[in-house]
């Protein structure tokens, strides 16, 4: 590895590329631990440490644990794992790329929203936002800690996107519809969320005996939200799918690619939407629906990056 880059564009290059590889390795792995924690979150497995952090029940580590305490214990082992992860990024980058280099920005950005992350999590252990809590404040919470984690893997991104060279790449912007796809993606995402919530805490038994649920006139916050959800998303589809044919027309053929990835996982998170409703939100089908969204959104935020890039 090396201490800084002295001349860029003579060993920068393949040590960029290293890094580069390494910062994708580190969004994969906290995408599993994205996933791992909707998992906690739908097999109602929250409370697995009761509510101590960061201890578990009041131990490091805990004996003779039940299901829900190695599913929630598991979680916070993955979790400083991908703080240790994130943390041997910023460091490289720091060690790597010269001062201004975005990459050494985003890597840096990448560990605030980590620790933010962290803390929003620890929260919901300390404020009891686990299990059966239907309350206004839970789903509240639960909002920005999705806002946060998209953001993070935005800034993970950006810091595999920008340290791919050694030079830090110039940007200069991209066209209004798909800078209006970003905000519209977090908007469906939160909606998901809380409708994700409504199905772990007032489970269907039907299809119909959901839609009952949530057009009683006693239905909850939580229900009303499940019941806006897909006209939420098919909105959101159509903004996003004009954002993607907008980068398919590109002249650029790394961003006409992007624009088809986009239209192929909005295709396939719709179906998975529907799927979802029609088979009453299994966990399984709730983390498929949430890995499909996190990639969509990492896939957004590529073509952007790509549609202002600035050819060197």
């Amino acid at each position: 590895m090396s201490n800084a880059i002295a001349e860029p564009g003579t060993k920068a290059p393949a040590d960029s590329r290293r890094f580069s590889r390494a910062a994708w390795g580190v969004l994969a792995y906290n995408l599993l631990v994205v996933l791992w924690g909707a998992f906690v979150r739908a097999s109602g497995s929250g409370a697995g440490c009761g509510d101590h952090w960061p201890l578990c029940n009041g131990v490091v580590v805990p004996r003779a644990p039940r299901i829900a305490t190695i599913i929630e214990f598991t979680h916070r082992v993955t979790s400083g794992l991908a703080l240790l992860a994130v943390a041997g990024i910023i460091i490289w980058a720091l060690r790597l790329f010269p001062r201004g280099h975005r990459a050494r920005r985003f890597a840096v950005l990448s560990g605030v929203f980590l620790c933010v992350e962290a803390l929003l999590g620890a929260g919901l252990v300390l404020f009891r936002y686990v299990q059966h809590n239907a309350s206004a404040g839970r789903a509240v919470y639960l909002s920005a800690h999705l806002l946060n984690t998209q953001i993070l893997l935005a800034m993970l991104v950006l810091t595999a996107w920008y340290g791919s060279s050694g030079v830090s790449r110039a940007w200069r912007g991209v066209p209004k519809v798909i800078a209006a796809a970003l905000p519209v993606a977090l908007l469906v995402a939160v909606s998901g969320a809380l409708a994700a919530l409504g199905d772990t805490l007032y489970p269907a038994v039907s299809l119909a005996s959901g839609m009952q649920q949530e057009f009683s006139h006693s239905a909850g916050a939580l229900l009303r939200l499940r019941a806006l959800h897909p006209a939420v998303a098919v909105l959101g589809a159509i903004v996003l799918l004009a954002a993607a044919m907008t980068a398919w027309r590109s002249s650029k053929a790394a961003v006409s690619r992007m624009g088809a990835i986009v239209a192929l996982l909005v295709a396939v998170q719709i179906a998975a939407g529907a799927l979802n409703v029609l088979l009453l939100a299994p966990v399984w089908m709730q983390i498929l629906h949430l890995l499909i969204a996190d990639l969509l959104w990492i896939a957004l935020v590529m073509t952007a990056l790509e549609m202002g890039r600035v050819a060197s």
